[in-house]
């Protein structure tokens, strides 16, 4: 059997194993996933990956270009992919196979990954990328191919001749699974046919962190074996009120009602605070590759900055490490409570039943992602709005207070939550 991984995640080498963190916690296990369900198929992916995780998850990479290349003639050339493909659906006869068109023809299966990005934000990223997206999940259902959407949050629909074709591609995908319930019922709302989709939960509930003597190293040199309570705290760029979320030399009043929550946090609750990233860069080819720190970090920086010249809080702290993917969830399950700006930092915390809380974002566009993750996990109570300092600490101490009674609860839900991200796959097999 031959799989075919497309989508809106398909992206620079590196961008998905080295970026963004959340992006390393669903990659890694969608694959594992697949692999599970049908374990004898060579799967394909135009997501750029190393060399290691090609070898190590089994998986061959093709040519980026094929799918959205950044290029001026990508429009052309998927419109004429498009026309080629409809007048194969009409007489049979194929006029043209560009390379795309032959690796569809390969596969048994097209699995569209486009996570939140499978919507009008996919034009952030490159001119016509949400038009071109949806033509490159056309031409292969109008091939006569199997074709899926898997733990996505798509939406939103704003552009009206892109919505009526969205809808078109939507309804002929043999099989869709969110990762989260809120975007069902907005894309019923927006008119979407939705008979065949399915909501479960994000695969990223199923990544694994480091485990053995290699944590307690990581700790160690981390300072974070005190035995005092401990605290993490995640902050980005999209948790502040004003925008945009790469917003650069931010003013101290920008951070005021974060520096209150960990101000509240060190001096009512009387326990440590670990400021941390949950994001990272890298060196780009041709330079030695290279982890380095992400745009999370300075956020986290200025934070303890702005915390230092307040005065008021005494035991906060910054992780200054650049850690891999399995480092960082390793570090969120040493936790008692975690306060996470990041969805998949949040997942991270709550994956491993540490108490946490969820800061929204704070400024447009926002995503309904962050209220439907809350909701798979069955702690919508514990998701913040950071444009009110009260309900943000307020929530942390109802955290707190509630910290034995809320781990018992993950302990019951978790299990749930990742047997439904497992039913992303092997609802595969009905298909």
């Amino acid at each position: 059997m031959n799989i075919l991984i497309i989508g809106q995640c398909t992206l620079h080498w590196g961008r998905m194993e080295f970026g963004n963190i959340g992006n390393y916690y669903i990659i890694e296990p969608f694959v594992r996933e697949l692999h599970k369900v049908f374990p004898n198929a060579k799967v394909k992916t135009t997501m750029q990956m190393t060399k290691r995780f090609q070898r190590d998850e089994n998986v061959e990479v093709i040519p980026m270009e094929l799918y959205y290349g950044w290029n001026k003639d990508d429009l052309d050339i998927a419109l004429s992919e498009l026309a080629s493909a409809e007048l194969y659906a009409k007489t049979g006869v194929l006029p043209k196979e560009t390379e795309y068109i032959k690796e569809v023809l390969t596969a048994d299966l097209i699995i569209d990954f486009s996570g939140d990005i499978w919507g009008d934000n996919a034009d952030f990223l490159g001119d016509d990328r949400f038009l071109i997206g949806l033509i490159k999940d056309r031409v292969p259902q109008l091939l006569g191919k199997k074709t899926v959407m898997l733990a996505g949050s798509p939406g939103p629909f704003e552009k009206q001749k892109i919505k009526e074709f969205a809808k078109e591609v939507y309804k002929n995908f043999d099989l869709v699974t969110n990762r989260e319930p809120i975007s069902i019922g907005l894309m019923e709302k927006a008119g979407f046919d939705i008979s065949k989709t399915e909501s479960l939960a994000c695969p990223a509930f199923l990544f694994e962190p480091l485990k053995g003597d290699a944590v307690e190293k990581l700790l160690d040199k981390e300072g974070l074996k005190t035995g005092r309570p401990k605290v993490g705290f995640i902050i980005c760029g999209w948790n502040f009120i004003e925008g945009p979320f790469d917003k650069e030399n931010r003013e101290d009043n920008e951070y005021m009602q974060f520096a209150e929550a960990v101000e509240f946090i060190s001096e009512e609750l009387g326990l440590d605070v670990y400021l941390m990233s949950h994001s990272n860069g890298f060196y780009i080819p041709p330079k030695e590759f290279k982890l380095i720190h992400g745009r999370d970090y300075p956020e986290a920086k200025k934070l303890q900055e702005v915390v230092r010249k307040r005065g008021i809080a005494k035991n906060v702290y910054a992780l200054d490490g650049v850690y891999d993917t399995w480092e960082t969830k390793s570090i969120l399950g040493n936790f008692d409570m975690l306060i996470s700006g990041r969805v998949h930092g949040a997942v991270g915390g709550l994956s491993q039943n540490i108490p946490t809380v969820i800061i929204d974002y704070g400024h447009e566009p926002k995503a309904h992602k962050i209220e439907g993750f809350a909701t798979v996990a069955g702690v919508t109570k514990y998701l913040a709005d950071p444009a009110k300092k009260e309900d943000l600490i307020s929530k942390i101490k109802e955290c707190w207070n509630s910290r034995i009674e809320y781990r018992k609860f993950l302990e019951k839900r978790v299990p749930e939550v990742k047997s439904e991200a497992i039913s992303n796959f092997t609802l595969l097999k009905s298909i």
